[in-house]
């Protein structure tokens, strides 16, 4: 998969040092994913959950971080649209997140 963009991992990973090794997994794990569907995606991320408009929500790191990512399946494309503390994403509607730039 394509994942737009790396950089705001790292600008996440720098803010919370603490999230590094599982949110590096993530990343190596979807890039060479080739999802074709949910039902695959979940075969790679059981835990990941389904908040429509091609929305999903992965629990990183025991559920302490989540990322909330627009999915293109048939464009092979993941756009990260949230990443923050299991704290950060309860104040947020995950269903009505907006890609943004992240100061980019």
């Amino acid at each position: 998969m394509v994942i737009i963009s790396k950089t705001i991992l790292q600008t996440f990973i720098n803010e919370h040092p603490g999230s590094a090794a599982a949110l590096e997994k993530w990343y190596e794990e979807t890039k060479t994913a080739d999802w074709k569907n949910f039902a695959e995606l979940k075969n790679t991320f059981n835990t990941t959950g389904s908040v429509g408009n091609d929305r999903y929500i992965f629990d990183i790191k025991g559920n302490q971080y989540r990322l909330i990512a627009l999915i293109i399946f048939k464009v092979r494309t993941v756009f990260i649209l949230f990443i923050g503390t299991h704290k950060e994403y309860d104040k947020i509607n995950a269903g009505k997140v907006i890609y943004k730039k992240w100061g980019i």
